[in-house]
């Protein structure tokens, strides 16, 4: 690590031009400043392309943790899934350098510690798991996208079931569970179940619903301290807003017209730009 600021920034989505102005604010230093971001780099903005080559360039000044957007994309590359249009990836597909920047791209985790006390991972801390153990998970996730028969496992990755945990899963619904769970989560029943049916804010979820539906980060943790916070993205709806000190969530939904936001680790300060 340099002795520069370390910043985590939000879903960028492709918005280049949003995250050359968010480092712009913040003075952002290339030899000395360090960027993580919450994953989702590409899809849906103008420019995935220049996005993933400039993050790329910062070397050893940048690292992630991958969203769902950035697999999706490991499986349209091979052919798996389709490209949607409104994900305006074709130039990127199209690129002379997509494989490098793709080997590149699967490197990277589905959570990270930040220090002893903190979580980087892309949808949240899924409420059964402590911080160790989803950095641990993630890492079973890890060990084969970065191998070479990956695409393997992306053919299998796509499904809801299961949608809660148990330590005694075993192959690709262990690892599909551990994928949705970092990356797909939003609301989760109060014994643990994903829900996907739900991407609003939470006020906007009916209780008649379900009584037992809840934000991940409102339903109970018995292994998370009180001393430990969580960094995530993905939920563009809730503007970052929490209402806790120990989550902190920093989609704010820039590739929806709203802003991109810093959290400056050194200092615990955000700074946002409008789209």
């Amino acid at each position: 690590m340099s002795q520069g600021n370390t910043y985590v920034i939000g879903d960028i989505q492709g918005c280049y031009e949003g995250l050359r102005r968010a480092l712009d604010k913040v003075k952002f230093d290339e030899e000395n400043d360090t960027l993580l971001a919450v994953g989702d780099l590409v899809a849906r903005g103008e420019d995935s392309l220049s996005t993933l080559r400039f993050l790329k360039s910062l070397g050893s000044q940048f690292s992630s943790v991958l969203g769902n957007h950035d697999l999706h994309l490991l499986a349209v590359v091979n052919g798996i899934r389709k490209a949607k249009k409104s994900d305006k990836l074709e130039p990127l597909l199209n690129a002379s350098d997509l494989t490098e920047l793709i080997d590149w791209l699967r490197q990277f985790p589905l959570a990270m510690k930040l220090d002893e006390q903190s979580v980087m991972v892309h949808a949240g801390l899924y409420p059964k798991w402590s911080i160790d153990e989803c950095v641990s998970l993630s890492d079973e996730v890890s060990n084969i996208l970065k191998s070479d028969n990956y695409a393997a496992f992306l053919s299998e990755m796509y499904g809801n079931k299961p949608n809660n945990w148990s330590d005694k899963l075993k192959g690709d619904e262990r690892l599909r569970f551990i994928v949705n769970a970092c990356t797909r989560m939003r609301f989760v029943h109060t014994d643990g179940t994903l829900d996907f049916d739900n991407k609003s804010h939470p006020s906007a979820v009916s209780h008649s619903t379900s009584c037992t539906l809840k934000p991940w980060f409102e339903v109970e943790n018995k292994k998370l301290g009180d001393d430990q916070r969580v960094v995530f993205g993905h939920w563009a709806a809730l503007s970052g807003q929490t209402n806790s000190h120990q989550f902190i969530g920093l989609d704010t939904g820039y590739v929806w017209g709203q802003s991109m936001t810093l959290l400056n680790l050194n200092f615990a300060s955000l700074v946002s730009v409008s789209a």
